[in-house]
């Protein structure tokens, strides 16, 4: 067996160690590179672990690349890039191939088979779970003890990535906050996303898109940063701290759970896009201004199919099996980020951007349900496999390198949180996103100048002052460059 390269010529720097990273810290591995993984908290704490969704790929007879791909196109309203797409779906197999071969144990059924679920907007059953809803808890477990095993990789617990280094309008490696500088031909991002900026979210609190504003900084591109999309069923619970946001997966509805009004009635599809669903529950509760949520009728639903669910419920209080559950749409995925190819490049020499802090357009304006977790693996497995063909950095890099630091605060204040809320929330208007770009935390202000500068409504983004899709604009992606212009640019 190959020995490893000597730490100080490792050929990878991977920061964020969710299902993205450690995936793709993974492949790197296996091909004989050495790694260093750096992550803000333990290995199996990461947003991640609690991913209720599973994987999307097309593995019933009856089921094709094609029509997943056809279901995704559809959901995306028109912004979603077709080769990012296609290579998703008709990767997304041989990736859950991969997991089973690595020791993930899926949920099957009396045959043997993937037991599939069905979620909004797919047209076949093709949601791949591990443990009914704890499909991420079950694959970044597993993941995090193969890498911690792995002699390959030298995993930094407790670390934060501080700062890009760029040399010479190439990514150099990371500060790290405790001072260090790891050095590198290539560097991943796998940070996750922001959805923690508004008020309201599904999203832990460190979620604020520190990974999009380091890429920023160090002179990234960022696409797509109007486009939030905002689960339907997140638990109404004000009272009790840490409880309001609490995530009901959509795959529960998949399985029969209706949505009601304030009447009892049901006035939604419950397995329409999640687009779709969140502005019908934000009409509800605009008609009735006295609610704060909609019922989520679950008591015909098994209980054994979702233990975890159900647990987290009765820990509130609330019995799925005889009480109606209050929900309301919440901040839950940012379809948008820094700005890759179909190798996970992006446009800084040496900086690559995997899972949901990377835009490769694959998304568009609406994400179609458990895409997401896929798109950690196929794409991971492809980083991987482009930034081993990084050339090493040219002689005296270390020295010329210059720390990029992106200034950013190390979380918003609960005014941003709610004023992102308001303003850039289910709808938003030009008078509310043009007061964003004064406002304290960068996030915001990028999310704000994305959101001005798609004068429509499309998918997640809706705009009360142009409620009309403009047909000029399909296929087109808002691009913030960092030059702070934000420009648009079809991507094929």
């Amino acid at each position: 067996m190959p020995q490893p390269q000597r730490s100080d010529q490792r050929q990878l720097v991977v920061v964020g160690a969710g299902a993205a990273g450690l995936y793709t810290a993974l492949c790197a591995a296996r091909e004989g590179a050495t790694v260093t993984l750096v992550s803000a908290t333990e290995l199996s704490e990461t947003s991640s672990y609690w991913a209720q969704g599973g994987l999307a790929a097309a593995l019933a007879p009856g089921d094709s690349a094609a029509l997943h791909l056809q279901d995704t196109l559809r959901a995306g309203r028109g912004a979603v890039r077709p080769s990012a797409a296609r290579v998703l779906t008709e990767e997304a197999p041989a990736a859950v191939a991969d997991l089973t071969r690595l020791g993930v144990i899926f949920d099957s059924d009396s045959a043997g088979a993937n037991a599939l679920a069905l979620e909004g907007g797919h047209s076949m059953r093709r949601i791949v779970h591990a443990g009914g809803a704890q499909t991420g808890q079950r694959i970044v477990a597993r993941l995090s003890a193969i890498v911690a095993a792995e002699e390959r990789i030298d995993v930094v617990t407790g670390s934060r990535a501080q700062a890009l280094l760029v040399d010479d309008g190439r990514c150099s490696g990371v500060v790290l906050d405790d001072g260090r500088r790891l050095f590198a031909p290539a560097t991943v991002l796998s940070t996750g996303g922001a959805a923690a900026l508004w008020a309201r979210t599904t999203n832990p609190a460190g979620a604020v898109g520190s990974g999009l504003l380091l890429a920023h900084a160090a002179g990234a591109a960022l696409a797509d940063l109007e486009f939030m999309q905002f689960h339907p069923t997140a638990v109404v619970a004000h009272a009790q701290p840490g409880a309001d946001g609490l995530l009901v997966t959509e795959a529960i509805r998949g399985e029969g759970a209706l949505l009601l009004n304030g009447d009892g009635e049901r006035f939604v599809d419950e397995l329409a896009p999640r687009d779709e669903v969140s502005r019908a529950i934000y009409r509800e509760l605009v008609r009735d201004p006295g609610s704060d949520a909609v019922a989520l009728d679950m008591r015909a639903v098994d209980p054994a199919l979702f233990p975890n669910v159900v647990s987290a419920l009765r820990r509130l209080g609330l019995d799925p099996t005889s009480d109606l559950i209050p929900v309301a749409p919440a901040a839950h995925y940012m379809m948008g980020g820094i700005v890759t190819d179909l190798e996970a490049r992006s446009t800084l020499a040496g900086l690559f951007a995997v899972g949901e802090c990377a835009c490769t357009g694959l998304h568009g304006a609406n994400r179609l349900a458990s895409n997401s977790l896929s798109e950690c693996f196929v794409f991971g497995a492809r980083a991987a496999r482009a930034a081993l063909g990084e050339l090493p950095l040219p002689a005296g890099s270390r020295e010329r390198a210059v720390a990029a630091v992106a200034g950013a605060p190390a979380a918003p204040s609960r005014l941003s949180q709610q004023r992102l809320w308001r303003l850039a929330g289910l709808v938003r208007h030009a008078d509310g996103l043009s007061s964003l770009l004064d406002d304290d935390h960068p996030m915001v202000r990028l999310i704000g100048a994305a959101a001005l500068a798609r004068a429509e409504s499309r998918g997640a983004h809706w705009r009360a002052d142009h409620p009309a899709a403009d047909g000029a604009l399909d296929g087109r992606h808002v691009v913030l460059t960092a030059a702070q212009e934000a420009i648009l640019q079809d991507w094929k």
